[in-house]
């Protein structure tokens, strides 16, 4: 490859990189917003934007797989298979929230994708569920806790934290471990509850 052509596929890439990022700000605020709205916010004409992408739908498919891959890359630098299971969760965590808030709508069509999305998907709920395993092994989880069920409330946690977005994601992220491992309770009056006599 030439440097022309390098320089001709990396002007490419950034086009591209304008349009999606446009279109996160644009749907967002308007997920009924159009292909010129988006073209307008990516200051490109909209013959660009539609001979990138060939509909709408293929411009969300298109946000959808960009999103997933930033997410992937974020769980992989949070080094969740070799750093201690503590700091990696917190790691974990800090970087998912920033795509996750970056990326609002693109990541909430990953529920409902198929293909190369739901794949990534998985793999990484592989990597949180070893993560967690990980973390009851290390005594950072209690014995009697499922990481199954801690990973789902940890997921929940996440979802809610990205919607809120309120503050740095180190400082939130720090919130919401936190909350996961402490709860918010202050365990007065358990012993009175009817689950704990039963």
């Amino acid at each position: 490859m030439n440097g022309t052509t390098r320089a001709l596929r990396s002007d490419a890439e950034r086009t591209v990189r304008t349009i999606l990022e446009a279109a996160e700000r644009v749907l967002s605020a308007n997920p009924a917003a159009s292909m010129e709205q988006i073209a307008e916010a990516a200051g490109v004409a909209r013959t660009t934007v539609h001979r990138r992408f060939a509909s709408r739908e293929a411009l969300v498919e298109a946000m959808t797989a960009w999103a997933t891959r930033q997410f992937a890359a974020a769980v992989d630098a949070g080094h969740s298979e070799q750093a201690p299971p503590l700091i990696a969760l917190y790691q974990v965590t800090a970087n998912v929230l920033r795509v996750k808030t970056d990326w609002g709508f693109a990541m909430s069509r990953a529920a409902s994708a198929g293909g190369e999305v739901a794949r990534v998907h998985a793999e990484v709920q592989e990597k949180c569920e070893a993560l967690f395993r990980r973390a009851r092994a290390a005594g950072v989880l209690r014995e009697d806790v499922e990481p199954e069920w801690a990973r789902r409330v940890y997921y929940a946690l996440i979802h809610e934290a990205a919607q809120s977005r309120d503050g740095d994601p180190d400082a939130l992220a720090a919130r919401l471990v936190d909350t996961l491992l402490r709860g918010v309770g202050t365990g007065r009056g358990l012993a009175t509850t009817p689950a704990a006599e039963s």
